[in-house]
């Protein structure tokens, strides 16, 4: 076996994100598998450069985890001509200024989402990668779940012979901060800061629309902020100027309409954090990030809407599990297993920052939409 070394700058590796599932869940996993198997006798080997404004937390970091490449200093890590891959998990009003500067160094790009605060700068993000011959790539994890990788088998299986709507379900309640933690970090909740749930979770159904059922022709929203109060990290209370919450009908090509409803202000009342129902001509389907149960045109029971009497059907109990029918890995190490494979093997990639641009497109005219209260067209993309 021959091991081929990528050294890869990984800039916001201290935010919760950008730690838990991108170092440790992925990359470290990595190592710890003994590296990425490209099954022609080279054995892959990521090695990190931890990259932050917190010297004391690169440093805990590092050596918590056995590593000893750190910087401060994002200029001088990129001119260090063995690094090949520079990943973004950076808050996103960070992101652009420091992905502009991989680009100019010639890094290979890997980052999260949204891309940008708008849609202006993630179109230019795409076209300067374009011009420079760099390879790049936005995360787009959900994809990965094991809920709708099932989903999708189902989708090129033509289970549900002619798709009709996608209903989406996702949110939980994120404690205000004041006399239990917040699980989400304040600067979420700061629109000035690039939070709130729109500009966070449209980009993920862009995608996820996008790639299962078809691009989005047009949405209609409405945004709100729930909670107007919160504390911060350090307990002290600021107004939360970022919508919370965020009710949005889209529009498919082909006519699918999907609702999908997202919010940090709902207690779970489902099986998993999200889920999706897809209804179709021939069958349905309920998918969440790991179970997907579905109900056939020919088990379809005939339910008659009598409010007088308790209901008797067990709904819920009508429904098949689908299998796995194989083992699932951590989504976000599955993509950058790919995306490594792209950058060293040039295999095919689509999940790329033009790819990114339509999720901050979309985030973009949703909030657009709530603001002007009307339905907005979703024109395409030049590239």
């Amino acid at each position: 076996m021959t091991r081929r070394t990528v050294k890869i700058a990984m800039n916001g590796v201290t935010g919760r994100m950008g730690y838990r599932q991108h170092l440790v869940r992925s990359i470290l996993a990595l190592r710890e598998q003994g590296g990425l198997d490209l099954g022609d006798g080279t054995v892959l080997w990521p090695e990190p450069v931890l990259v932050g404004r917190s010297e004391h937390r690169l440093r805990a970091l590092a050596e918590r985890h056995g590593l000893t490449a750190w910087s401060t200093d994002l200029d001088a890590v990129l001119a260090d001509e063995d690094v090949e891959i520079y990943f973004d998990a950076q808050v996103t009003a960070a992101r652009e200024d420091s992905v502009k500067k991989a680009i100019a160094a010639g890094k290979h790009l890997y980052c999260e989402k949204p891309t940008a605060t708008a849609l202006a700068g993630a179109l230019e993000l795409a076209r300067l990668a374009d011009a420079a011959g760099v390879k790049h790539g936005v995360v787009q994890d959900k994809l990965f779940l094991p809920g709708l990788l099932k989903l999708r088998r189902l989708v090129e299986g033509g289970f549900f012979g002619r798709i009709l709507s996608v209903r989406g379900e996702f949110g939980y309640w994120v404690f205000e901060g004041d006399w239990q933690e917040a699980q989400r970090p304040s600067w979420n909740y700061r629109a000035e800061d690039g939070g709130g749930i729109a500009v966070d979770m449209f980009p993920h159904w862009e995608y996820v629309l996008h790639e299962l059922f078809g691009p989005v022709r047009s949405v209609q929203a409405h945004v709100t902020t729930h909670l107007p109060r919160r504390w911060d990290e350090a307990g002290k209370p600021y107004e939360a100027t970022a919508d919370d919450a965020a009710y949005g009908i889209f529009e498919l090509a082909g006519g699918i309409v999907a609702q999908i409803n997202s919010s940090w202000a709902v207690r779970v009342n489902r099986d998993e954090l999200v889920e999706f129902q897809v209804d179709g001509t021939e069958g349905s389907a309920v998918a969440g990030l790991r179970r997907c149960r579905v109900q056939h045109r020919s088990a379809t029971p005939k339910p008659v809407w009598n409010p007088d009497i308790p209901a008797t059907e067990p709904f819920r109990d009508q429904w098949q599990e689908v299998p796995d029918n194989g083992e699932f890995d951590n989504g976000f190490k599955a993509q950058w297993e790919l995306f490594l494979r792209h950058v060293v093997r040039d295999e095919p990639w689509r999940w790329d920052l033009a790819a990114g641009a339509r999720g901050v497109q979309l985030a973009e005219l949703g909030l657009r939409s709530s603001a002007e209260g009307r339905r907005i067209e979703v024109p395409e993309l030049a590239r």
